[in-house]
């Protein structure tokens, strides 16, 4: 493993400035192209004939005219005056935003989450206003943790959900609003899934010293600036898309800033952002890749599949890889590509391999100070356990891929681990000695009993529960529980739906159709890293609950997508900004990231879009609702 070392110190080479017009220019540009996007969005043609079931609901959600058709009485009707009486004791269950009508197919063994049921209409305006009041509150407490009382964000969401919850319950016998079940409104599937992700990683990372992460952290070092960054980026993408784009950057965000303290680099930026920015392109190509995607499986109203996820996402990942990869070499070609006298000598060096004489000195350097220091001998030995963490991993994305459930193969590979890991430990490694001052094996403690007999004391186990298991981020799970109860509740309310439609405007029957579909992404990736990418997701499944596995992977792609927009896009950035600051460098900030994220963002945003619009896997239709046969007709 790569030992940690002193605090950042840069040379006297100035860090690239961000304050000049140059260096927002392409920032400019790529606001220009969402303005673009939006006129074109504006003079969109009228919306296709959508089926009767999808229709009621827009209508219903949308304050549309009635239509003639018989109407699905529990999407639409109005609460009898008997539902604000408390004293009946009747609890209607259809009432809240997430309902368990029966399983649309029951032969798959798996119940199924339902679509979202409008009830905004059984609030009072006092009742709906004041619930949005209590979300975007909370909000703002999520988004600043620390301003108030340094709860965190998990015991602020947890918080607001608990508060919610009562809220609704005063608001219920009061007369102002619906009955809430909150049980309905916890996804469960994205918890079971994360909590696998997480266990597996952890005992992946911590299984063995020199183990496969160790290896892996061993081969990013490199003496040659740009491909030390292309290492990072190819790790980062390909990592992100097996587990998930925070585990990533949480387990090497602390070898790229040593890598960069031990180069002695002029600006460390670019290494940051090799890291940040490829991690949540890369999670994008699999439904495991990050939280979003993971919520976006359990609320699709069809099936998704893993591998018709992953291919579907292939060419948009590869072509955002490609753009941001491209840009990163641009734009910051001073740093990677030292004593090269333009772009076309750095595209030359990147293609060809070869050297400038910066280049060679820098080489030159980097093994003889290797030369100096021993390396550790158990990162050049595979061992059993490090071969029995490859196997692991090539079974669970092999179940993956085969289509079985993704929450249990997540979890069962990680029992196999600790399992592995518990027995490893008792029985192969060795046992620690306790040393006395001098650094001699203190001798075993003997004790005797009230006849003089030795007393055999039975050697103590170290288990699991004090040891690997509580790196598992169990505050994690927390706050989406606390999200899912905030969010479900302002999702009742009607207001999300209310603000797509006004931002949506004519397309928000057509929203994946062109054009309408890039200013749709456009306003996507602006809530993303307004409410967060897991809120947006949620509330676009209230807003279309019918939405189509196409138009999800149009949601999947720009929600994901957005975490590059800003710094505080993603948690995949605040945790690279994190570990880089607890060292001393303080470069990853939101006035650097902004001129290189924002035009990155949406350049690759709208390729991807462009590209799924053209090759697409997923169907433009329902098979439940038997769209996909009137298409076939």
């Amino acid at each position: 493993m790569l030992a940690a070392l002193p605090a950042f110190s840069s040379t006297s080479v100035p860090v690239k400035k961000t304050g000049s017009f140059k260096a927002w220019l392409p920032t400019l540009a790529a606001l220009a192209l969402v303005g673009c996007s939006a006129f074109f969005a504006s003079t969109a043609g009228p919306a296709p004939e959508r089926h009767l079931l999808v229709r009621e609901h827009h209508e219903a959600v949308f304050g549309a005219s009635p239509v003639d058709e018989p109407k699905l009485g529990w999407f639409t009707a109005k609460k009898p005056p008997s539902q604000f009486t408390a004293s009946t004791g009747e609890k209607r269950s259809w009432g809240t935003a997430r309902a368990y009508p029966p399983p649309v197919d029951e032969a798959s063994g798996r119940a199924l989450y339902e679509a979202h049921v409008d009830v905004s209409d059984q609030f009072s305006a006092f009742g709906a206003i004041s619930v949005g009041l209590m979300y975007f509150a909370f909000w703002v407490f999520l988004l600043l943790p620390n301003w108030f009382i340094p709860v965190g964000r998990p015991g602020i969401a947890l918080g607001g959900g608990m508060l919610t919850i009562v809220y609704r319950f005063i608001l219920y016998n009061t007369d102002q609003g619906p009955w809430f079940q909150a049980e309905n409104v916890i996804i469960k599937e994205p918890l079971y899934l994360l909590f696998g992700l997480m266990l597996t990683t952890v005992y992946l990372e911590k299984m063995e010293q020199g183990g496969l992460f160790d290896k892996l952290r061993n081969s990013l070092d490199d003496p040659i600036n740009w491909k030390r960054s292309f290492k990072i980026m190819m790790m980062s993408t390909i990592g992100s898309a097996a587990v998930m784009n925070d585990s990533i950057v949480l387990i090497f965000s602390g070898v790229v800033v040593d890598l960069c303290v031990r180069h002695k680099v002029a600006n460390s930026l670019p290494y940051l952002l090799s890291l940040a920015t490829t991690a949540n392109i890369g999670s994008a190509l699999t439904m495991t890749g990050n939280p979003q995607n993971i919520l976006i499986t359990a609320l699709a109203y069809d099936d998704l599949e893993w591998l018709t996820f992953a291919y579907n996402m292939f060419l948009p990942v590869c072509a955002a890889t490609l753009i941001n990869t491209t840009m990163m070499l641009t734009y910051y070609k001073d740093e990677l590509f030292p004593g090269a006298s333009g772009f076309g000598e750095c595209m030359s060096i990147f293609l060809t391999g070869s050297k400038t004489p910066e280049m060679l000195s820098q080489e030159r350097q980097f093994y003889a100070r290797k030369a100096g220091i021993p390396e550790d001998p158990r990162l050049k030995v595979w061992t059993i356990w490090s071969k029995a963490q490859i196997g692991v991993v090539c079974l669970f994305l092999f179940f993956f891929a085969a289509g079985y459930d993704v929450s249990c193969t997540c979890i069962c590979a990680g029992i196999i681990l600790m399992v592995l890991t518990a027995w490893k430990r008792n029985s192969f490694d060795e046992k620690p000695v306790e040393l006395d001052e001098a650094g001699n094996p203190v001798p075993p403690k003997v004790t005797y009993d009230m006849d003089g007999n030795e007393i055999v004391e039975e050697q103590e186990l170290i288990t699991e529960s004090e040891t690997t298991l509580t790196e598992v981020d169990y505050g994690l799970l927390l706050l989406f529980i606390g999200q899912f109860l905030l969010i479900g509740s302002f999702d009742d309310t009607g207001i999300p739906q209310k603000f797509f439609a006004l931002c949506m405007g004519g397309c928000a029957d057509q929203m994946c159709s062109v054009p309408c579909v890039y200013w749709f992404v456009a306003i996507v990736t602006f809530l993303s890293n307004i409410a967060s990418n897991v809120p947006v997701c949620q509330m676009l499944a209230a807003t279309f609950p019918y939405a189509t596995p196409y138009e999800w992977m149009q949601v999947s792609f720009s929600a994901t997508i957005a975490g590059n927009l800003t710094m505080l896009g993603s948690a995949a950035n605040m945790i690279v900004a994190f570990q880089a600051a607890k060292v001393g460098d303080r470069t990853f900030t939101s006035e650097r990231h902004a001129p290189f994220g924002i035009p990155s963002t949406f350049l690759t945003l709208y390729a991807g879009t462009a590209i799924m619009t053209y090759v697409s896997f997923m169907p433009d239709c329902s098979v439940k609702l038997g769209t996909c046969e009137d298409q076939v007709d």
